[in-house]
């Protein structure tokens, strides 16, 4: 079992790799959660943690001890140079560790992190899979539904719609206080 208080959130490093990529796999494989249809090796998967470290932003691992049960990171949304300081977020738990507060714990620290370096809107691409977990924890984390692309995507033989949600990091906290009583 995973609890929060056990997990660490750290930057990836080339040990992480293998577990990040079994991770993804799992999800490419059996899941519409992303419209990758063939799992990215290993070497592909340092090649993005490099290449997001050359441009100063952060791919984060979860782990209890040396064992990997997330990661999450932020890439540029789009290559035009206006959109310089809009990412991307993308995060992925081993099925093991959904539903134990491992998802918040990354989204929270990658926010967070994305505050630190000049970064002003993240946005999210959820796959509509029926499972709501992605997108609650987006809300959680107060981003808000701003778009929906109808059958965008053709994974298993069935067309998926893609919801776009959004946070403006200009001065906005992580995560909704609980109202009191």
């Amino acid at each position: 079992m995973v609890t929060t208080d056990a997990v660490t959130i750290c930057p990836a490093t080339p040990a992480d790799v293998a577990a990040i990529a079994g991770i993804f796999s799992h999800y490419v494989l059996n899941s519409v959660a992303t419209f990758e249809e063939t799992p990215p090796s290993k070497a592909d998967w340092w090649r993005r943690i490099d290449g997001l470290a050359a441009r100063g932003l952060p791919f984060l691992a979860a782990k209890v001890g040396d064992e990997v049960f997330g990661f999450a990171y932020v890439a540029p949304w789009r290559s035009k140079p206006a959109y310089r300081r809009t990412v991307e977020d993308t995060i992925y738990l081993a099925p093991d560790a959904t539903g134990r507060g491992v998802g918040r714990a990354l989204l929270s620290a990658l926010l967070r992190q994305c505050g630190e370096r000049d970064v002003r809107q993240v946005i999210a691409v959820i796959a509509d899979s029926g499972d709501p977990a992605s997108a609650a924890l987006h809300r959680w984390a107060g981003f808000g539904e701003v778009g929906r692309l109808r059958a965008v995507g053709h994974k298993h033989g069935r067309w998926i719609d893609t919801v776009l949600m959004q946070l403006d990091l200009g001065g906005r906290r992580v995560g909704r206080e609980r109202p009191a009583g």
